[in-house]
């Protein structure tokens, strides 16, 4: 039996986070798909009453009884229970929270608008909206990637869980954004193939249902919920 379930859908990288930390510390877990895009039931007032108040993924339910919402709390509660990629020391705890905030405010926080509005809103967004945030993006990105050029990691020389928040959005594939972050920002690149060596990494299509978009599936692979 699986110790973790996790409420997701292929297209989060949101719920990537959480998905990718369950399969690089070794749990025993099972992804539960939500219909996002379709009359999911995270639109409804069951879901949130029983499952997330939020109407949001990821959801990670622990052996069936305790629950956590929200990316950064369940990395961090993955993180203390399992002993890896956890921050050590006062000092390096803020420093990831500190990255883990920027991330999702600034870096992630406009590339999963922009890659949302770009390829499914409907109706399409005006263009002025998408090179707003593309603006941001270039301005948040070159800070990682400068931040990466003197590192391994985001905090030095191991991974923490401040790498796992910060690679959320960065996997899916280019054509997907329109742009190419790995060739406009070379540190970026590298980083990110050192995080797909870590045993047990998985694109986030191989990791959670819902690909091709609309289909329950796993990159293509028929998958039983």
């Amino acid at each position: 039996m699986a110790e973790y379930q996790l409420y997701c859908f292929a297209q989060s990288g949101n719920a990537y986070r959480a998905a990718l930390m369950l399969n690089l510390i070794g749990a025993k877990w099972k992804p539960v798909w939500i219909d996002f895009f379709g009359a999911g039931p995270q639109r409804g007032a069951d879901y949130r009453t029983s499952v997330n108040e939020m109407g949001e993924v990821p959801v990670l339910i622990i052996d069936g009884k305790k629950k956590l919402t929200q990316s950064s709390v369940i990395l961090t509660y993955l993180a203390r229970h399992s002993g890896k990629f956890l921050p050590q020391g006062e000092d390096e705890e803020l420093e990831a929270l500190r990255w883990i905030v920027f991330d999702n405010q600034k870096t992630n926080g406009f590339l999963g608008p922009y890659r949302f509005l770009k390829n499914w809103a409907k109706p399409a967004p005006d263009e002025a909206v998408l090179r707003f945030l593309k603006g941001r993006i270039d301005g948040n990105l070159a800070i990682v990637n400068k931040r990466l050029e003197n590192r391994k990691w985001m905090l030095g020389d191991r991974p923490t869980i401040a790498d796992v928040s910060m690679c959320a959005y960065l996997f899916y594939p280019p054509e997907e954004y329109g742009f190419d972050i790995r060739k406009d920002h070379p540190a970026i690149a590298a980083w990110l193939e050192r995080v797909k060596a870590l045993p047990n990494w998985a694109h986030p299509y191989d990791l959670m249902p819902g690909y091709p978009f609309g289909t329950n599936q796993l990159n293509g692979k028929p998958f039983n919920a």
